[in-house]
């Protein structure tokens, strides 16, 4: 099994990186850390970090993703080193996209997975919280699912998954139990996101998303060509493909927990001129912590029934995802949770 690597994220401005023997050395003021390289998988920087060339070069050379971020978690760019796996699967995976059949298959199976997921979080707040709109968006969404079973072309497939997001965040604001009225859910927004839930929850899916992309370049698959999300220049479509069976499970639910248990504050957030809303420096360090203390948690996958990171699944299901283009597997089993 792949080894657990880390990714670190680098959020204090002005911090200046650089290669010190097998270690990234990271410098702030007079202060200077030292990590050994092999321990880590990617750098994401925010902001107004800078690298030294030599860094760069020992990061690609060492298969270590670098990605920067704007201050306030928007995606820039990011770096890696030689594209690894056989090229050969990068060409099966530009044939399949082709294919209508092969792609309204591959999108079912993750919209599947989304719609699945999502429909637990909602029964796990009715459980604790009861509400009729719960149990009438959870009846919807196994409707969804019934119609996701059948052989329907990809288009459909894709409203479907428009529909069931739609429901979904309909009812979002009933998971989310702070009564401070600033983490008010109204629905989703982004670009800019306009409230505190929403920032919060489009930088937790800028992090998952940079994950779950390491994770496609790792196994040699285009993280660029996706069956679901249709080819944009720029956009990690393949990427974003596979993270639809993640948001509900991980970033969504982290997100109501730091909300709910007042683990953020109102304060932490702030309205910039153009009503975007951001977060401080202090808030974005602590959301990334219990982020990577999340990955940290154990889970038996549901498909290989093995006990594993959370921080691992993306990589499981970024190998199953290979194995089905190549033809090793009939069919692809998203991660579902119960």
């Amino acid at each position: 099994m792949k080894q657990f690597l880390n990714t670190l994220y680098v959020s204090r401005q002005k911090t200046y990186l650089f290669k010190e023997g097998e270690c990234v050395c990271m410098k702030y003021e007079d202060a200077i850390t030292r990590i050994p390289i092999h321990i880590m998988d990617s750098l994401v920087l925010f902001g107004n970090v800078s690298c030294s060339p030599f860094l760069l070069d020992h990061c690609a050379k060492n298969g270590v993703t670098v990605s920067w971020l704007t201050e306030y978690g928007r995606f820039m760019a990011s770096m890696h080193g030689p594209v690894s796996g056989n090229v050969l699967l990068r060409r099966e995976q530009y044939r399949k996209a082709d294919s209508p059949e092969f792609s309204a298959a591959l999108a079912r199976a993750f919209t599947i997975g989304k719609i699945y997921n999502c429909r637990t979080i909602l029964r796990r707040t009715a459980r604790e919280r009861p509400d009729p709109r719960l149990d009438a968006a959870c009846e919807r969404l196994t409707y969804s699912l019934e119609r996701l079973k059948k052989d329907i072309p990809l288009d459909v497939a894709r409203g479907i998954e428009g529909e069931s997001a739609s429901l979904y965040f309909g009812v979002f604001d009933l998971l989310v139990s702070n009564p401070d009225p600033v983490f008010s859910f109204q629905g989703r927004n982004r670009r800019p996101p306009l409230d505190p839930v929403n920032c919060l929850l489009s930088f937790l899916y800028t992090l998952l998303t940079h994950d779950v992309r390491s994770a496609l370049e790792t196994v040699g698959l285009d993280p660029a060509v996706g069956f679901l999300h249709r080819d944009r220049p720029g956009r990690p479509s393949l990427a974003l493909d596979v993270m639809e069976e993640f948001r509900p499970y991980l970033a969504d639910r982290l997100a109501c927990t730091l909300i709910n248990k007042g683990q953020l504050r109102a304060k932490g957030f702030k309205i910039q001129e153009s009503g975007a809303v951001v977060m401080d420096d202090e808030t974005r360090k602590a959301v990334i912590t219990a982020w990577q203390e999340r990955k940290k948690e154990e889970i038996e996958h549901p498909f290989l029934k093995e006990r594993m990171p959370v921080g691992l699944l993306w990589h499981m299901q970024a190998r199953l995802l290979a194995r089905y283009i190549r033809g090793d597997l009939d069919a692809y089993p998203p991660f579902v949770v119960r």
